[in-house]
């Protein structure tokens, strides 16, 4: 019974070239079909000289074989088989879609993204290369270096004029005493009041006010009522956004002794800082 499959020159991965007519030179012209074929590599190709196949002792360049020395005019090709092609078609540039790759096909070695690509950076999905980690910067922490004198029940800016670090220059500490980052982001801001009301008695506290341009966000507040020597503090933090141009924060503290005696002051255990917080 005859095959009835399917052909068998749909599944095979060997091409039958046309047969060389030798006319004594060493070079010949490969074809397939009348047209000038290029075969993958001399390896591939399994040449019949008179009943002889040829293998390995021949060149390939292009379409072009070459003998190395003449073959007869009175000699015969049998045949000429090219292996490695057959189902196996080349996709042409830019015609195969991610649909078709696994995941762990794609190596960040054919990757066209922009950077640096080593064992300290990370793929971003903008397709750049960046550093793992980051900096909270800008960032800032300043502190009151000298006791600072209050008016009784009166919101007064914190001075705090010495920076335990100042990463971008942010923070002035000499006229406005705010921290104005360049770069745009949600920030941790935190800062301490620490009120001291000097001999006043009777019922006292203290309050930390955090300002956003000029307008309070947040607030604290202590009684001093039992705190020895009539000194407190109150402690806040809270992030806040920034739009890395004209966004400023400030901090304001407030001391109240009922009776208004005594020197009101903050201490130089005052302190303002913030951070950008990575995201």
């Amino acid at each position: 019974m005859a095959y009835i499959g399917r052909d068998i020159d749909k599944i095979s991965n060997v091409e039958v070239l046309d047969n060389i007519t030798f006319d004594g030179s060493s070079s010949y012209t490969l074809q397939k079909g009348g047209s000038n074929f290029i075969p993958s590599s001399a390896n591939t190709l399994l040449v019949s000289i008179d009943g002889v196949v040829q293998a390995g002792n021949f060149t390939v360049s292009g379409s072009t074989i070459n003998f190395g020395t003449a073959v007869s005019a009175s000699s015969t090709c049998n045949f000429i088989l090219h292996y490695g092609v057959g189902l196996i078609t080349a996709p042409a540039d830019g015609t195969v879609t991610t649909a078709k790759l696994a995941d762990s096909s794609v190596s960040l070695a054919k990757l066209t993204a922009t950077g640096t690509k080593d064992a300290t950076t990370f793929l971003r999905g903008d397709n750049t290369f960046a550093v793992a980690g980051g900096t909270n910067t800008p960032a800032f922490e300043a502190y009151v270096s000298s006791n600072q004198s209050v008016s009784n029940y009166t919101s007064t800016k914190a001075q705090c004029d010495t920076e335990n670090f100042d990463t971008d220059g942010c923070y002035d500490n000499t006229t406005n005493y705010r921290f104005t980052p360049t770069t745009a982001g949600k920030y941790l801001v935190y800062c301490q009041i620490y009120g001291d009301v000097g001999n006043a008695d009777d019922w006292n506290y203290t309050i930390t006010i955090l300002r956003k341009n000029g307008s309070s966000i947040k607030s604290a507040r202590t009684d001093l009522r039992n705190s020895p020597g009539r000194e407190g503090s109150t402690f806040l933090s809270t992030v806040v956004d920034m739009n890395g141009s004209t966004d400023y924060v400030e901090l304001f503290g407030q001391v109240y002794a009922q009776d208004g005696a005594g020197m009101l002051y903050l201490h130089t255990e005052t302190y303002f800082g913030a951070f950008r917080i990575l995201t």
